[in-house]
């Protein structure tokens, strides 16, 4: 085996140095000719050896799937495929831009981007912190509902419940290395975080990894079923319980213990420099942190007008402070059960169905369902996420789970934000490189996500004042994380100052605003990417109404957006650049718009 990876990395070297030398050699006539098809090679080859790296396999109806291995993340790996990516990037410096098409170019940005941040994630040894304060490398290794369609998945997942002994020292060691070296999580942003690994230490079918055993096709034969069967309750009890035992204990005894009490970002070995690439990578801007620290304040001045005008439509006689008391403790505005609360989403997702087809010229045929955050993670998970087949909605604590803000939350968790988002980048005309298909830019989706809170005004879901200050007081709160994110791992800030500063400005109840600047703390910049991107979406719908008159249609706006997918904030601004020039054209007419 080891042989063998040997000889393919060989051979991946080989093939990035040929490259290398047939775009250097070409004359400019030939590099005129060649360029796309050079640029095609490297990242079809990178993103073959990405999958391959992180334990995927093709899978035998197209795309990838999780394989028979769990992919390795010691340091020497890691090194390994810092070497490849800063390869990547040599090659592809060495492509012209101005000899390739306009599509292409859109896939040199993405490429750069992508193996960008792949690298400086390791260059920063970012493994060396493999979890954060809702988001750990021990969860997420089985899937969310149901189980798999082939026998050969299941004995896949068996094998790679095999490996989870090593997987995990693996990560021990290089979370040893980083507490060695000052680079760890905040200790406050951990706090308890090791409970969600107690309900791995249960034996059998009460182990989590039980789930899609008992998913197994009921039309299967029986003795097949049963072998299954037998062979998880023999890796569950020999590899992962004593796997998360030891996991447990090292994060009680070795880790937590030696976590560092400061917050900020730029207290991390090349701190600053790690903070500006953190900034980078997650908005796809180039931005500093004074920059967005002075956006968000301005943005916050502008939302607390409208949340003021909001308050005093809806009737309230006191100021802002009694207000926001008043919608964080008044009964009526909190779920009593969790299903009346997934019930509300579910409501609100289906009447958003309605406005779908004014709002967007495709729709995609796939659907999503909305569950209820696991109970092992849900007392640290933000109160919803969204993906391409469900939506989760968190129910834990149900009185820090208002109504009002159901609203704004599943526009965008579900649709018209990720759940749709996420179906048309399957499902929509027009072929993009697999590469691009299976990415995601915080900036880009997230700032769609909150676009679509917006949007919702247009679509007419928001019922009541409270509603619309619900919607606001998320727009307030993702505004009000440009200068958090900033004043906590730039100037410096405290977290209760943090915690402030967001009880101040947004009717987030105490549960959501205390899990809400952990993930900030733990997490740098990540938080920035949503109202950038938003920002910028609204921006250029702006520009495009001012230019195009009555030819605007909503409709072909928003699909020049999501049928690029995923691109960067630089991309996306071009690329609706050239929409409006061409007239706002709809982008699935062929050549709508070269």
């Amino acid at each position: 085996m080891v042989g063998c990876l040997a000889a393919m990395k060989y051979a991946q070297g080989t093939l990035l140095a040929g490259l290398l030398l047939l775009v250097s050699a070409t004359g400019s006539q030939a590099r005129d000719t060649l360029a796309d098809e050079q640029l095609r090679t490297l990242y079809e080859a990178e993103y073959r050896w990405r999958q391959q790296e992180f334990g995927q396999v093709p899978a035998e109806q197209g795309g990838w799937r999780d394989g028979p291995a769990l992919p390795r993340v010691d340091a020497a790996t890691q090194r390994e495929r810092l070497a490849y990516w800063e390869g990547s990037l040599a090659a592809l410096e060495r492509i012209p831009v101005d000899a390739l098409s306009p599509e292409g170019r859109i896939n040199a940005a993405v490429f750069r981007q992508i193996v960008q941040t792949l690298a400086d994630e390791v260059r920063y040894r970012t493994y060396e912190a493999p979890l954060n304060s809702d988001t750990f490398f021990w969860s997420g290794l089985y899937p969310r509902m149901g189980g798999f369609d082939t026998e050969q998945a299941y004995r896949d997942y068996l094998q790679r419940l095999s490996q989870l002994p090593r997987f995990f020292a693996e990560h021990q060691a290089n979370m040893r290395a980083g507490l060695a070296r000052g680079y760890s999580v905040p200790r406050v942003a951990l706090a308890g975080r090791e409970r969600s690994i107690e309900a791995y230490l249960a034996g059998g079918e009460d182990n989590p990894y039980w789930s899609p055993i008992a998913a197994l096709p009921a039309q299967w034969p029986e003795a097949l079923k049963l072998e299954l069967q037998a062979q998880a309750r023999s890796v569950i009890d020999a590899a992962v319980v004593p796997a998360y035992a030891e996991l447990l204990r090292f994060m009680r005894e070795d880790y937590l213990p030696r976590t560092r009490e400061t917050l900020a970002a730029r207290e991390l070995p090349d701190g600053d420099a790690f903070y500006q690439a953190q900034i980078r990578n997650f908005t796809t801007l180039d931005l500093t942190a004074e920059e967005i620290h002075a956006i968000g304040l301005a943005e916050v001045a502008r939302i607390r007008a409208e949340m003021d005008a909001v308050r005093a439509a809806s009737g309230f006689e006191g100021d802002m402070p009694a207000f926001l008391e008043f919608l964080r403790t008044d009964p009526q505005f909190y779920a009593k059960t969790p299903h009346e609360l997934l019930a509300f989403t579910a409501w609100v997702a289906k009447r958003v169905d309605g406005q779908l087809a004014a709002n967007l010229g495709f729709l995609p045929r796939r659907r999503f369902t909305i569950l209820p955050v696991p109970d092992a993670i849900a007392p640290f998970y933000t109160g919803g996420r969204g993906g391409l087949e469900s939506c989760l909605f968190n129910t834990y604590n149900l009185p820090s789970r208002p109504l009002y803000t159901l609203t704004a939350l599943t526009l965008h968790e579900c649709a018209p934000g990720h759940s749709l988002q996420a179906a048309i980048a399957r499902e929509a005309p027009g072929e993009i490189p697999e590469f691009r298909a299976n990415n995601y830019f915080s900036g880009y989706g997230e700032g769609w996500g909150l676009y679509t809170e917006w949007l919702g005004i247009e679509m007419g879901v928001y019922d009541t004042p409270y509603e619309h200050f619900g919607r606001l007081s998320y727009e307030m709160w993702r505004a009000a994380r440009l200068v958090i994110d900033t004043g906590l791992h730039h100037y410096g800030w405290s977290r209760e100052r943090a915690q402030a500063f967001l009880r101040e400005n947004t009717a987030l109840s105490e549960h959501e605003l205390t899990t809400e600047i952990d993930r900030y703390i733990s997490w740098p910049a990540q938080a920035l990417s949503y109202k950038l991107g938003e920002m910028l979406i609204r921006r250029k719908r702006a520009e495009a109404e001012a230019a195009l008159g009555a030819a605007f249609d909503k409709r072909y706006f928003h699909d020049t957006i999501l049928g690029l997918r995923s691109v960067p904030l630089t991309v996306l601004e071009q690329e609706l650049d050239r929409w409006i020039a061409a007239g706002g054209p709809n982008p699935y007419a062929a050549a709508a718009f070269q």
